[in-house]
């Protein structure tokens, strides 16, 4: 028979699940908006790439020290969060340490895993507040990361922090209450490497005292978990549970291989085609396609979704020769540029019930030619992403749009694809004088 605090469970974990849902909903929504692009090809191949980066980990390894690190709290999610299922299990019965019977001695070690990978967990979490906040490495301090960037960062370590601390009370006190006047609801289950180092600080107090301290560590335990769960959506780290998506659906090519525009590809196979008019003007079914990309409309899903995975961890702006020297292009400003444009977008709709214009654009009101211009194409910032996402194909969409749409770009550009067509090289001379360097 249901009591109170099963309704108040029951109650808490229903509202923290339908308002994840309810977020999920809208990031789908949102990425939805941009256009379609087939990623179902190569299932196998897209699968183990999945499993290598995402599962596996295998480029955050490409810095030891911080990938071993970020393996550890990234394994510590997966595994101390199997408690969860035996915390919903409690919660709607009413009962305590539910599985402990069905698993034995397996338990045993299950509790005492999770308590030393929670230890790691707090040791990895302070070195990460380290770094990003005593330690000014540069990546991790640059100015587009002021303010709610930084300050996101921080609150994730806490909450980590705080999550594992609750965890370890709430067995010290568990262990505490195995020997009292409790013992007939806290069985002795359950193996305590490290919380049995915290029990003694219970010495003095009360049996009833622990009893509510043990209380409380369960409640803010499961309540932190589902605030955590809720509050991933309005941070940086969605990419805990878009990684696998983003890394399934990245692209397979050759980083270097640009692909061709399908609308460009399209007028020119109607140039060459001597049943089209070229003079005929489009009809209501066959609309001017848009070349490139000025708003995140224009943009395709994948990309959208690479928006929502960035972690800003700025691997990508390290890399990039273009920042590294100064120019004011940052692949990592470009996504959470991105990810500002969409979400804006995603608002106007919940308020309009669709997309009114706001008179903005993705292109100038939020990234600037500027930025688009000062890309030299490398591709470093696309190889040194440790989940898939590719800041270039945006940057290069734009530039399409750019040049395309609106004739636009540098003057030492255009001189040169005026060159190109009047002169077949990228320099001022006749084609005629081309060769005369050989007779020098």
């Amino acid at each position: 028979m249901l009591n109170f605090s099963s309704i108040i469970f029951g109650l808490l974990f229903i509202s923290g699940v339908s308002i994840f849902v309810i977020n999920c909903k809208k990031i789908i929504r949102n990425i939805q908006i941009g256009k379609k692009i087939s990623r179902s090809d190569n299932k196998k191949e897209r699968f183990f790439k999945m499993l290598r980066l995402a599962f596996g980990q295998s480029k955050m390894l490409d810095k030891p020290i911080v990938g071993l690190l970020h393996l550890v709290v990234y394994v510590a999610f997966i595994l101390i969060n199997i408690e969860i299922i035996e915390i919903i299990i409690d919660g709607f019965s009413g009962s305590h340490r539910a599985l402990a019977p069905f698993l034995g001695n397996f338990y045993n070690f299950l509790i005492g895993f999770f308590e030393i990978l929670a230890l790691l967990v707090i040791i990895s979490v302070l070195v990460f507040w380290l770094r990003r906040n005593v330690m000014n490495i540069r990546r991790l301090i640059s100015s587009e990361l002021k303010g709610w960037p930084k300050n996101d960062a921080n609150y994730i370590l806490y909450i980590e922090i705080i999550l594992m601390f609750l965890f370890l009370n709430m067995n010290a006190t568990d262990f505490h209450l195995q020997s009292s006047s409790y013992s007939q609801t806290y069985h002795s289950y359950g193996y305590f490497p490290v919380s049995q180092y915290i029990a003694p600080l219970y010495t003095n107090f009360s049996d009833f005292t622990v009893f509510c301290i043990e209380r409380a560590s369960w409640w803010f335990h499961i309540f932190g978990i589902l605030f955590f769960l809720n509050y991933l959506y309005y941070s940086k780290h969605l990419h805990i549970l878009l990684a696998f998506p983003n890394t399934y659906f990245s692209n397979l090519e050759s980083l270097g291989k640009v692909d061709n525009l399908k609308s460009v590809y399209n007028e020119v196979k109607a140039m060459l085609d001597p049943n089209v008019d070229p003079y005929a003007t489009p009809t209501e079914n066959q609309p001017i396609e848009k070349f490139g990309a000025s708003d995140v409309f224009d943009l395709n899903r994948f990309q959208l979704l690479n928006s929502y995975t960035c972690t800003e961890c700025g691997r990508c702006s390290s890399e990039c020769p273009a920042n590294q020297t100064g120019k004011i292009l940052s692949p990592r400003t470009i996504m959470m540029k991105t990810r500002d444009r969409l979400e804006e977008v995603g608002r106007n709709i919940d308020k309009n019930g669709k997309f009114i214009d706001d008179e903005k654009k993705l292109l100038d009101d939020y990234i600037s030619k500027e930025e688009l211009w000062a890309c030299t194409t490398c591709n470093a910032c696309t190889e040194a992403c440790p989940i898939g996402i590719d800041p270039l194909s945006i940057i290069l969409d734009m530039r399409r749009f750019l040049v395309m749409e609106q004739s636009s770009a540098p003057a030492e550009l255009n001189n040169m694809m005026n060159n190109l067509e009047n002169n077949g090289a990228p320099w001022p001379f006749n084609q005629q004088d081309r060769l005369n360097w050989k007779n020098k």
